[in-house]
């Protein structure tokens, strides 16, 4: 025979396994509110080799390695995306889907007017790449020929800064690959691109012969930084980390790696 429960003791009870309920709802929402926020959403093109590309299916690359020592500093998770160079710049922008991105961006005012940057963590510079054949010398010899860039780049900025810009013979592509493929094919006479970029690509072709060279007197040197939404809250923590993460050593090694050389740190330092 069942004992009949009073209708007091039942609303206590009731309360109770509610209020439990509720406890349980609002600390699995919190934690996974902590762990969204922990994790960091980089994004990348990973068509730059060697700072960011596809091998075996995997993003490897200098800057993702840059990335995971930084994240490893800083304290967070993060999980790299692999986009299109314009949909990297949109996507920070927004700051909804991006709270970071990566590819050898170099930074600019006009890029810090829309974005934040950490410190620089490479130095780099434009190179010219013809055919061998070419009558090409310097920048100012790439006037009235077609000149192949990433759409979007610094690099399509240095053409602008020599031929003027919207001229119709700059032709824009979606990566500096695209671009050398088609000086290979004869749709453009030239290319301009970063230093390590050409080299990389030279370096994985040696079969291939092109005529390369810098024009420091039309062309200054630039710095990489990481890119980060407009007022993040993540800039000075990731921006510590880096700091950090060059002092340590631990940026030297990565840059050796990858470049085959030490890193000029204090041209790093003297870039801030």
């Amino acid at each position: 025979m069942r004992k009949r429960v009073s209708k007091g003791i039942l609303a206590l009870g009731m309360a109770s396994l509610l209020a439990f309920v509720s406890a349980c709802g609002q600390e699995k929402t919190e934690t996974g509110s902590e762990d969204a926020k922990e994790k960091v959403i980089v994004g990348t093109d990973a068509a730059y080799a060697p700072f960011t590309y596809m091998d075996k299916g995997k993003i490897v690359g200098f800057d993702i390695d840059v990335v995971d020592a930084v994240m490893k500093e800083a304290g967070y998770e993060y999980e790299v995306k692999n986009m299109g160079w314009d949909a990297l710049f949109e996507g920070t922008r927004q700051g909804s889907q991006l709270d970071m991105a990566v590819c050898a961006i170099t930074v600019n005012d006009e890029r810090k007017q829309t974005f934040d940057f950490s410190s620089p963590y490479y130095q780099s510079t434009h190179m010219i790449m013809t055919k061998e054949d070419a009558a090409v010398q310097n920048a100012n010899d790439l006037k009235g020929l077609t000149v192949g860039v990433l759409n979007g780049s610094t690099g399509q900025m240095a053409a602008e800064q020599i031929l003027g810009k919207n001229n119709p013979d700059i032709k824009k592509y979606e990566s500096d690959v695209v671009s050398i493929m088609s000086l290979k094919n004869g749709a453009v006479e030239a290319v301009i691109a970063d230093n390590t970029v050409i080299n990389e690509y030279l370096k994985n072709n040696p079969k291939e012969h092109f005529k390369t060279f810098e024009d420091h007197k039309n062309f200054d040197a630039e710095f990489y930084g990481l890119m980060l939404p407009k007022d993040s809250e993540l800039t000075a923590k990731v921006d510590q980390a880096l700091k950090e993460v060059i002092a340590n050593g631990t940026y030297s090694k990565i840059y050796e790696k990858w470049m085959g050389t030490k890193p000029n740190i204090e041209a790093l330092q003297a870039a801030k």
